[in-house]
């Protein structure tokens, strides 16, 4: 299955003058939607689902390769439900998510790796970040009043680069991650101010929703070009070619759920995985529990 895109459409670029150059305002919020209609759209999610569902099945099987998948975006981008549904045909077993809120206590007494290393996934599994290690130079550069808390050496504060060397931490334990079997695929959900404010309202229409906005939610609203910022600078230091980052609009739901899903698919298509051989030796003994297991029905 595959949509009349390629993947690299929305991967953030890796190397290069492009990379350095990004500026966030230049990635789209919106694109042509890849279905005709409501049914389109589930009959194609339902695809992808499928697919993906049986490509986890084969990592599994394999256990070599483990599949780390990070989401960061503004609040009410739509990660909760892009997990949620492009995620819905995979076993249980082989997937795990895990959301990062504020960092407990004994959380910030270890360095900022710590609390998301914990959590990685094992060999034949997929692993989700919801929100991760990125919102130490996302949320934290915004709030520095947040390192704070981390109680960090005061050397450690006044390092002239600080924030370039939380990024250089980031890319090598992903470069290391990378080395040693886990594909690191990054998902940047990239909503419009004007779409945020329209759901934010909605959640206030809607009394089932009422629940998910808080006086929090619009003090960050009121950071939203100090947040674009530190989200460019985040792109432009961290896509790299062992953890590449994607910028997904994210304005239509919908849309955003299938241009995931697309990604998810081809990059377990390009790992080589398949279901493990079985040798002579084995399938000797399978015949013998063939006949053994014929035996007892035929008694």
């Amino acid at each position: 299955m595959n949509l009349a895109c390629k993947t690299d459409d929305f991967r953030v670029p890796t190397t290069g003058n492009a990379r350095t150059r990004l500026r966030i305002d230049d990635l789209p919020t919106q694109v042509p939607a890849f279905y005709d209609s409501k049914k389109h759209y589930r009959e194609l999610l339902e695809e992808f689902t499928g697919e993906l569902a049986e490509l986890q099945r084969v990592l599994y099987a394999h256990g070599r390769y483990a599949l780390l998948v990070i989401f960061q975006a503004m609040d009410a981008a739509g990660k909760d439900g892009a997990i949620r549904h492009v995620m819905s045909g995979v076993n249980p077993q082989g997937c795990q998510v895990f959301s990062f809120k504020a960092p407990s206590s004994e959380e910030l007494d270890h360095d900022f790796l710590w609390r998301t290393s914990k959590r990685l996934p094992e060999r034949g599994r997929i692993g989700i970040f919801n929100r991760s290690y990125y919102e130490e130079v996302l949320i934290v550069k915004v709030n520095p009043a947040i390192l704070e808390r981390q109680r960090l050496p005061r050397e450690c504060l006044k390092r002239r680069h600080f924030w370039k060397e939380r990024y250089q931490d980031i890319v090598s334990f992903e470069d290391y991650l990378h080395r040693n079997g886990t594909r690191v695929v990054k998902f940047f959900l990239h909503l419009s101010k004007e779409e945020q404010r329209k759901r934010f309202l909605s959640r206030i229409d809607e009394p089932d929703k009422n629940w998910k906005l808080t006086v929090d939610d619009i003090r960050v609203r009121d950071k939203w070009d100090e947040y674009m910022q530190a989200y460019q600078d985040c792109l432009r230091h961290t896509s790299h070619k062992a953890a590449p980052w994607y910028s997904i609009p994210a304005d239509d739901k919908r849309n955003a759920r299938l241009i995931i899903s697309h990604v998810l698919v081809e990059t377990l298509k390009s790992l080589e995985i398949s279901y493990p051989t079985v040798t002579d030796e084995q399938r000797r003994q399978l015949h013998e529990i063939r006949d053994r297991l014929t035996e007892k029905a035929d008694r």
